[in-house]
């Protein structure tokens, strides 16, 4: 109970000028702090001071000093300092930011921050037509942003993000190739891109993962794809060679036999001799940037002539993992073919089946196989080249 100068065992409570009372009392780290409002009469300052000491002692305490601070300072100090985020991924977030979110609720204290005041950002951007998609990538960048400030930092009581639904995007479904296609797109690209395109799908590979391939990571006596390495791009345009996107992404693949002669038929046109030679490379022997992909090898041309003219690159890995499923794997084995993570990615990086893989890789032969012969049989005339060579495909 208070004392006639307004203290009491936790905290005290004293008088203003204006005839208001303040509440002070020491946070968990024993500093003092005055209550972030003034009260009409002493019994209400009391009962916020209860309050506050029962949120201590439960641990659901914040400091509204900390709460202060504004979204876009934390947002900006969020993406820089979370670790092991990927260039694209921060070149992504940034753009989120600084495009649908910082404009809206940049200038807002985090403690100030309520789930009314996001939905109404939501719908304000609906209202100005930006699409479900983007906007349900910028909540949960969001989200994650003030989960933060919630779990780690003990800023704010509880996550304002609370919009059932927001965070869920429904992409429409992308094109899959069969191989027969697979293989006209192939054969409209230009001629150091055939085998590009062939690899891309079967061995299920990324932009980034193919394009950093060296010979030494073919084999081809074993029929495998070693993937160690990925170009990505960071937001400044320039390539860095690193590790694949995940632990997860340093695998071996195997790859359909009948890929090698179209393989080997590549490394000796178009490839140096040296075991770290790119496999796939410009016509000036630079590397292959996604940025100008699309202009350098007439993808958009190639595309609208096989009559798919919605297809991406990303849609040729689609296709291969695609197949992939369809050889009857288990799931744990298709995740360790396409590189991807999980809940278990150790158990997947340590432990999948080498001969489930292979398995995949012969289905997938079979099927190769059933185009290549159709293709023999439409090209007996000798000028049609050796077995395993490009061939025009009707």
């Amino acid at each position: 109970m208070p004392n006639k100068e307004g203290h009491r065992h936790f905290g005290n409570v004293r008088k203003l000028p204006s005839g208001r009372f303040q509440i002070r009392y020491p946070g968990p780290d024993g500093r003092m702090r005055n209550g972030a409002e003034t009260y009409p009469t002493r019994p209400v300052a009391l009962r916020a001071l209860s309050i506050i000491e029962g949120q201590i002692t439960r641990g659901e305490w914040v400091d509204p000093e900390r709460g202060k601070v504004l979204l876009r300072d934390y947002a900006d100090r969020w993406v820089t300092q979370r670790p092991n985020l990927r260039p694209r991924t921060v070149e992504l977030y940034r753009m989120l930011l600084r495009n649908h979110i910082t404009p809206y609720l940049g200038g807002v204290p985090l403690g100030k921050l309520s789930t009314a005041m996001v939905r109404e950002w939501r719908a304000e951007l609906l209202g100005k037509g930006r699409s479900v998609s983007t906007l349900a990538k910028a909540y949960r960048l969001l989200r994650a942003v003030l989960m933060t400030a919630v779990n780690e930092d003990n800023i704010l009581p509880r996550n304002p993000c609370r919009i059932p639904g927001a965070g869920t995007e429904s992409p429409a479904e992308r094109p899959t190739l069969t191989v027969r296609q697979m293989y006209d797109l192939a054969g409209e690209m230009p001629d150091r891109l055939f085998a590009f395109v062939l690899l891309t799908a079967f061995a299920s590979l990324r932009y980034g993962e193919v394009t950093a391939l060296q010979r030494m990571d073919l084999d081809l006596v074993a029929c495998t794809v070693r993937v160690r390495h990925a170009f990505v791009r960071r937001p400044s345009g320039e390539l860095v060679y690193g590790p694949p996107k995940s632990k997860a992404g340093l695998r071996t693949v195997s790859i359909p036999s009948g890929l090698v002669p179209v393989l080997r038929r590549h490394l000796d046109e178009f490839v140096d001799a040296e075991a770290t030679a790119l496999v796939f490379t410009g016509p000036k022997g630079a590397p292959l940037k996604r940025t100008n992909f699309n202009e350098l090898s007439g993808w958009k041309e190639a595309v609208a002539r096989i009559g798919k003219p919605d297809l991406h690159f990303h849609d040729l890995r689609h296709s291969g993992n695609t197949w992939a499923a369809a050889a009857g794997v288990s799931t744990r084995d298709l995740m360790a073919r396409m590189g991807h993570d999980s809940m278990n990615a150790a158990l997947i990086y340590q432990h999948a089946s080498t001969e489930a893989d292979q398995a995949i890789a012969s289905a997938l032969d079979a099927r190769l196989a059933e185009v290549q012969d159709g293709d023999d049989q439409a090209g007996d005339d000798p000028e049609d080249g050796p077995a395993g060579a490009r061939v025009p495909v009707a």
